[in-house]
């Protein structure tokens, strides 16, 4: 009841809002979450390890945020954009979660060790997290688009 109570209250200040499914921002989302990737793989070679955590957990961020385009779904927050991945779509959130922790703690604290096996591991996720998701929004068909708005409309 807590997350739904959220959505709510994030969707009363117009940080989520419903609108017209957009293949458009859809595509442009998935080519920069496949950019990040490439960008996470190339620092992770360069031992820039704390950089690249922070492109993995973007490149699933934004893979999200173009499933969400594609079902007619603006977020502006990053916390209830994961929440919807569960809550509404039923799929499970726990990846990138865990990405999203690891960046805030790679990004904003100095306390943390990265270790590479850690980040490669971290790179092996996003690719089977945003390939799923991928796959999901590819086999989206109109009807099931219009019953996630329906759905949305009843949670908030």
């Amino acid at each position: 009841m807590k997350k739904i109570n959220f959505l709510k209250k994030i969707f009363d200040e117009e940080k989520l809002q419903i609108i017209n499914p957009n293949e458009e921002i859809k595509d442009s989302y998935v080519k920069k979450s496949e950019s990040n990737l490439i960008s996470a793989k190339i620092l992770l070679k360069e031992n820039r390890l704390k950089e690249s955590v922070s492109l993995i957990y973007y490149s699933m961020y934004h893979m999200l945020i173009a499933l969400l385009f594609r079902t007619g779904i603006k977020c502006k927050n990053h916390s209830a954009s994961i929440i919807l991945l569960k809550e509404l779509f039923s799929i499970d959130n726990s990846d990138i979660i865990f990405a999203k922790k690891e960046r805030l703690d790679k990004q904003y604290y100095t306390s943390f060790k990265i270790a590479k096996k850690e980040v490669i591991e971290s790179v092996k996720t996003a690719e089977n997290f945003n390939k799923k998701l991928f796959d999901f929004i590819s086999k989206l068909n109109n009807e099931e688009i219009k019953e996630y708005q329906e759905k949305i409309k009843k949670i908030i």
